[in-house]
């Protein structure tokens, strides 16, 4: 099926033709149709499956009519957890948009807000922001909401997670009631569900349209995941080894803690691979310098947290690691879906210490199989991780 049965205009589709988009996804071929029709939308669909396009595309459909714009005034508010995220869902608007004689831009913290507020003056049809920075804003009177049409809450799940429910009710709070509600999420918790519930529940709101795509493929099928079990005090030697002998072209390392990020970086140096780090602590500069780095592999290796990470989206990245097993299931998902992108291959490597056992575990369970174990000559283990319980359930109530 081509975009322009979806009911995409010729400007758009030849827009997204440049950028060699030849046939929508399972998510832009559902969810599309159904955004153009004026109807809330809640849509589950995992990292990678094309979700931005999904959600920007009808709205530029709609948007696309003579209309006066007013000062400070948006017209569509697509809220993100994170300024990699938010700059890079931003990025995509723009170009979707290069055909259309409309206007887009991005607001996050971690820079001056004076541009960003003096862009505001004339008014934004299409404003990205992560919800810090646009209650900053709004705070300033440096924009109002009463002519906002369209909300979209992109990674719903994660913002729950950084812990921005608040913030999102009080910005919700905000909002005219006459608009459009539209949340994108990997998964559906409870406290997700009640942001869906609570930001359609008003009574110029009909029923939200609920879309899943294929909620049990968790992953790529083109994403070759494979483990190595380690012991903590030989995983940065080992990411060494495995750099240098296996010629490793480019990898985006995940580790859990900022100060262990820096920690293996200057690891790295000592035996002679470059590599730097990006994480909360440092600035919005250096963040956005670091990740062009990266994606023009001028950078080769980039080690970061999760949370640093989001937005990061380059077509053809060979590999990730997981330098340290995330403790969701979602998080390692979320992970992995950095490669094997766009239908290209990648490859998925975790390190997996003795403490790391109930996690594996866990993560097994949600994909339905066991992640295949590598052994590394010259590197073994004193303690021994156990085979996998694939039917594993955590006790705990915090994953």
């Amino acid at each position: 099926m081509p975009f322009s049965n979806l009911g995409l205009c010729n400007p758009i589709v030849q827009a997204i033709k440049d950028l060699g988009y030849t046939a929508p996804t399972p998510i832009q071929k559902q969810a599309i149709p159904i955004i153009i029709s004026g109807k809330d939308l809640i849509a589950t669909a995992q990292t990678g499956t094309g979700k931005t396009a999904a959600f920007v595309l009808p709205i530029l459909e709609i948007f696309n009519k003579e209309r006066q714009l007013r000062g400070k005034r948006i017209r569509a508010l697509i809220l993100t957890p994170t300024r990699e995220l938010a700059v890079q869902v931003a990025a995509n608007v723009a170009k979707y948009s290069k055909n259309l004689n409309l206007s887009s831009m991005a607001v996050y913290g971690g820079i001056d807000s004076e541009p960003q507020t003096q862009r505001l003056i004339e008014g934004v049809d299409i404003l990205v922001a992560t919800p810090g920075r646009l209650l900053d804003l709004a705070h300033q009177r440096a924009l109002h909401f009463d002519e906002l049409e369209v909300l979209v809450l992109d990674e719903a799940d994660r913002m729950v997670d950084m812990g921005f429910a608040n913030d999102i009710n009080k910005i919700i709070e905000r909002l005219p009631e006459a608009r459009q509600n539209l949340l994108f999420s990997a998964t559906m918790s409870a406290a997700v569900r009640a942001i869906a519930n609570d930001f359609s529940d008003n009574k110029m709101s009909k029923p939200a349209v609920e879309i899943s795509i294929s909620p049990k493929t968790t992953t790529a099928p083109n994403i070759d995941q494979w483990l190595i079990t380690v012991d903590k005090d030989t995983k940065s030697a080992l990411l060494s080894h495995l750099i240098n002998e296996k010629k490793w072209d480019q990898a985006l390392i995940f580790i859990e803690k900022k100060h262990g990020a820096a920690k293996l970086v200057a690891q790295l140096a000592k035996r002679g691979i470059e590599a730097d780090s990006i994480h909360g602590d440092r600035s919005q500069a250096m963040r956005e310098k670091i990740l062009a780095d990266f994606k023009s592999g001028k950078l080769k290796y980039l080690v970061a947290t999760g949370v640093a990470a989001r937005g990061i989206d380059i077509g053809e990245l060979s590999r990730v690691v997981n330098y340290d097993l995330p403790f969701k299931p979602e998080e390692y998902i979320h992970r992995i879906g950095r490669t094997g992108r766009a239908g290209f291959t990648g490859e998925a490597i975790s390190f997996v210490a003795m403490g790391d056992f109930k996690n594996l575990c866990a993560i097994e369970s949600r994909l339905d199989h066991i992640i295949k174990r590598k052994e590394i000559e010259g590197f073994p283990v004193r303690k021994v991780v156990p085979v996998s319980i694939l039917n594993y359930v955590r006790k705990s109530n915090k994953g």
